[in-house]
C-alpha cells in the first residue's frame, strides 16, 4: 500500500498497517519529517490511539504546557483570562513538527519512507493502481491513501480539481516563530480588532506568532510563495496596534513563514477505486486544533477497517469512511462559530466577544478562590 504523506495521518496509517503485518510505504515531498508548525492539539480518540501506540509520554515531553489564554487590548491591557489547565487535562497540546517526528519515529523500523519526492500520476484499474512518480521509477500498489493535506495531489489525481471540494472560509492564517525565548509566562496572549487577531503563542522553548485575519480567498494564491505570504500579512495589519509593528518585522524577515487560507473540504465520497483520503486531504477542518486528532482517529479507524476486510478494499473503505464521519461532521459545523468568537468580524462582535470573556474571566477567579480555600 501507498501512503503519500508523511505528516500526522501518514505515519499514524503507516504505524498500524506494519503492527499487521503490512509493510507500507509512504512518499512525502519533503527531504525530511516536518520540524515546524503551530502548535496542535492530541485529544479524544487521539489521544486513545496514542496510548495504544505507546507514544503518550513523547507527546507530553514535548507539551507547551500552555496554562491559560489571556486577551489584551491595543494597549497591552488585560481584557480578560480563561485559564486552560483543568480543561487540558484529557488532551495534550504540542508543536505540529514533534507530533509528526513522533509518529515517525514510532513506526520508521518497520515503514519504508521515501522523502524528497510525490506522485505524479495515478492509473488503476481492478487489481491495483500504477503510480507514478516525479523522481523514483513507477511502481504498483493495491491500495493509494491520499494523507497529502488540504492541497492533496492524490486528491485531484483521483477526484478532480481542488476548487471542486475546498471551500475557502473567509479566512486566513498565518504563523511565524519568534526570536528568543518566550516571555510572558505560559499563556497564549491575544489582540483582536474586527476582522484582525494576532496571537503569540509560547509554545515549547520558542514562541510562535499567529496570525489570523478576514478576507476572500486570494486568485491563484501559492501555498508555497512566502514573498506573496509576506505581502498579504503586512497589508491586513499595516495600521494595527499593540505589539504588532514588531512582529510585522519577524514576518518580513522569517524564512519560515507559513499562509494558507482556512477552508473546508468536502466530498460525497473518500474514496475512488482503490485510492482513498485520510485527514485534511479528505474533510479538512482547518484553523481550530481539530485537525490532528481527527487524522490520527482516522487512521486508526482505517486500518481497522482494512484489517477486518483483508480481501475486500470496497467492503473496508465504505467502512472507514461511514465510522470515521460520525467524528468529522460535527467539527465541520461548528467551524463559523469559532471563527467569530476568535476574529469578531464587527465593532459590536468584539464588543460583545469581550464581555463574555470578562464574565467568563471573573467567574473563573471565583472557582479558583473557592477551590482553594477548600
Amino acid at each position: 500500500m501507498l501512503i503519500s504523506g508523511a505528516g500526522i495521518a501518514g505515519p499514524t496509517l503507516a504505524y498500524w498497517l506494519a503492527r499487521a503485518g503490512l509493510r507500507p510505504t509512504v512518499v512525502e515531498r519533503a527531504g525530511a519529517p516536518r520540524s515546524s508548525g503551530s502548535p496542535v492539539d492530541v485529544r479524544g480518540p487521539a489521544l486513545a490511539v496514542a496510548e495504544r501506540m505507546g507514544v503518550v509520554p513523547d507527546l507530553r515531553a514535548a507539551a507547551t504546557a500552555v496554562t491559560g489564554l489571556t486577551f489584551v487590548d491595543s494597549r497591552g491591557r488585560r481584557v480578560g483570562r480563561i485559564p486552560m489547565g483543568s480543561a487540558r487535562r484529557g488532551e495534550v497540546e504540542l508543536p505540529r513538527g514533534d507530533l509528526a517526528t513522533i509518529l515517525y519515529e514510532a513506526g520508521r523500523d518497520t515503514v519504508e519512507y521515501v522523502f524528497g519526492d510525490h506522485v505524479t500520476a495515478l492509473d488503476q484499474d481492478a487489481g491495483g493502481v500504477d503510480v507514478t512518480f516525479a523522481h523514483a521509477a513507477p511502481r504498483r500498489f493495491d491500495l493509494v491513501v491520499g494523507a497529502d493535506g488540504l492541497h492533496s495531489a492524490v486528491r485531484r489525481l483521483a477526484f478532480g480539481p481542488e476548487a471542486a471540494f475546498v471551500r475557502h472560509l473567509g479566512l486566513h492564517i498565518a504563523t511565524a516563530p519568534l526570536p528568543g525565548e518566550p516571555e510572558g509566562g505560559r499563556d497564549v496572549t491575544m489582540w483582536t480588532a474586527p476582522g484582525r487577531t494576532v496571537a503569540i503563542h509560547p509554545s515549547r522553548g520558542r514562541a510562535l506568532a499567529a496570525f489570523m485575519f478576514r478576507g476572500p480567498a486570494v486568485p491563484g494564491l501559492d501555498h508555497r510563495d512566502i514573498a506573496r505570504h509576506r505581502t498579504l500579512v503586512t497589508d491586513a495589519y499595516a495600521d494595527a496596534g499593540w505589539r504588532v509593528p514588531e512582529l510585522l518585522d519577524v514576518v518580513r524577515t522569517t524564512p519560515d513563514l507559513y499562509l494558507d487560507g482556512v477552508c473546508q473540504v468536502r466530498l460525497p465520497r473518500w474514496s475512488n477505486g482503490r485510492v482513498t483520503l485520510l485527514g485534511d486531504a479528505a474533510s479538512c477542518v482547518s484553523l481550530f486544533g481539530d485537525g490532528s486528532t481527527l487524522a490520527m482517529a482516522g487512521a486508526a479507524t482505517l486500518a481497522d477497517a482494512l484489517a477486518a476486510h483483508p480481501h475486500d478494499h470496497g467492503a473496508a473503505l465504505a467502512a472507514y469512511e461511514s465510522r470515521h464521519r460520525t467524528l468529522v461532521d460535527p467539527r465541520q459545523r461548528g467551524v463559523a462559530r469559532g471563527a467569530a468568537l476568535l476574529i469578531p468580524a464587527t465593532r459590536a462582535g468584539l464588543t460583545a466577544r469581550d464581555a463574555s470573556i470578562r464574565v467568563l474571566s471573573a467567574a473563573s477567579a471565583v472557582r479558583s478562590h473557592w477551590a482553594r480555600a477548600a
